[in-house]
């Protein structure tokens, strides 16, 4: 696309303006943890992230409308509209793990959100919880209240953004669950279109952005298998990596790892085999 001109770089993708009213959205293969991104791409990764976020975007557009305005060839690249971002990521909680767990521990709250005793680590939460974080232009995303988003967002824009949240998730959660996947928690991120319509952006539910742990092997009581970023994550804080830029390069084995993770992500959740969306990326639509 000779017209595309380059006007950012974010930590996985690569954004371009093809004009005022639409973006081009590359994914790459770079993987980031801790916010940092590491030495070591993952095969396929970007084109993992496309193929998921398109087949959620093309189902749930009933649910909340959403960027999407085409899938290219390329199976990592899409045509999208320019929106207004919020400045807050909305994270959906369905169950206690990650830094939600550690918050727990800490407060017996999360984001606010009082959490009754005796919980653990990756039980499932009474109900699905709202918890919002900064996007940091630098370092790491902070959590925050939800009374801090609605601040930051605007009240009206952030109460339609975890309405649609929380109705994602609860479509997610029935799909994932009859093909063995548990969504344990997830990230939206949210703008606001031209006519002021708060419309999903970025990607949605992808293993990038979501906890996916297989259901056949979820035991509550400590972390659990999963088909995301966490077999990174994990091998990050045993390698003793102090956690700041710049991020380490990966050993082979973990590189095959992440990569088997996110295709099997992408098989179960899409009933569509990886290859055939390399092949024909509309099979996903």
């Amino acid at each position: 696309m000779p017209e595309a001109a380059h006007i950012g770089s974010g930590k996985v993708r690569e954004i371009y303006a093809l004009d005022p009213a639409r973006l081009v959205l590359v994914a790459s293969d770079r993987i980031s943890t801790f916010d940092v991104v590491l030495g070591t791409s993952i095969p396929d990764k970007g084109r993992v992230l496309t193929g998921l976020s398109a087949f959620w975007f093309s189902r749930t557009s009933g649910i909340t409308p959403n960027h999407l305005l085409s899938l290219e060839d390329d199976g990592r690249s899409m045509i999208c509209r320019r929106l207004d971002m919020l400045p807050v990521e909305i994270v959906v909680r369905g169950y206690l793990a990650g830094s939600g767990w550690k918050d727990y521990l800490a407060t017996g709250s999360v984001c606010g959100h009082r959490l009754p005793a005796g919980l653990r680590e990756s039980e499932r939460l009474p109900e699905p919880i709202v918890t919002p974080a900064t996007k940091a232009a630098s370092g790491h995303d902070l959590n925050i209240s939800e009374a801090e988003a609605a601040i930051l967002s605007g009240a009206e824009a952030y109460e339609a953004a975890r309405s649609a949240a929380l109705a994602l998730y609860a479509f997610a959660s029935a799909h994932a669950e009859p093909r063995g996947v548990v969504v344990a928690d997830t990230k939206f991120e949210f703008g606001v279109d031209p006519d002021g319509v708060v419309t999903l952006g970025d990607e949605a539910l992808t293993p990038d952005s979501s906890r996916f742990w297989p259901a056949d092997a979820y035991a509550p009581g400590g972390p659990q298998p999963s088909f995301d970023k966490q077999f990174v994550r994990d091998w990050c804080e045993r390698s003793g990596w102090d956690m700041t830029s710049p991020g380490p390069e990966l050993p082979e084995d973990v590189v095959s790892g992440t990569r088997a993770r996110y295709v099997e992500a992408f098989e179960r959740l899409t009933d569509v085999r990886f290859q055939d969306y390399v092949d024909e990326p509309g099979s996903v639509l």
